[in-house]
């Protein structure tokens, strides 16, 4: 069986769809971080609940860091990893220019490499 046969078998992607889902899970992300170091810091000082809580989703957000955290560990190489961290995981809106450019990449490596670090993390996540 030829490969372009196998991959005929694959349910076929929407990039576009795939990559909306993973920025919207890294957004999310950045805020859960801190929820995460928040929880803890209060802990340890014997502290339960220092803001109000409208949503009972506590577990399933310590979870959804952790698996994040993970996937952002072990599925990207460093490359990735630096991209995703820079584009996505920064205080400050960067663009993709800048990220190549400090990353000493090509516009081509970048947008591959990008793209590549997408859908590691969304096969990661088990988003696709």
């Amino acid at each position: 069986m030829s490969a372009p046969e196998q991959l005929s078998f694959l349910q076929p992607v929407n990039e576009r769809e795939v990559r909306k889902a993973v920025v919207k899970e890294l957004k999310a992300y950045k805020a859960l971080r801190v929820a995460v170091q928040n929880k803890q810091e209060q802990a340890e000082k014997g502290i339960d609940q220092l803001f109000p809580r409208l949503h009972q989703s506590e577990t399933k957000n310590d979870l959804k860091a952790r698996q994040i955290e993970r996937a952002l560990q072990y599925s990207l190489d460093e490359i990735e990893r630096k991209i995703i961290e820079e584009k996505y995981l920064s205080p400050a809106r960067v663009n993709d220019i800048n990220v190549y450019l400090e990353l000493g990449l090509t516009k081509d490596q970048y947008y591959i490499k990008k793209r590549e670090a997408i859908f590691q993390l969304a096969t990661a996540l088990r988003i696709i």
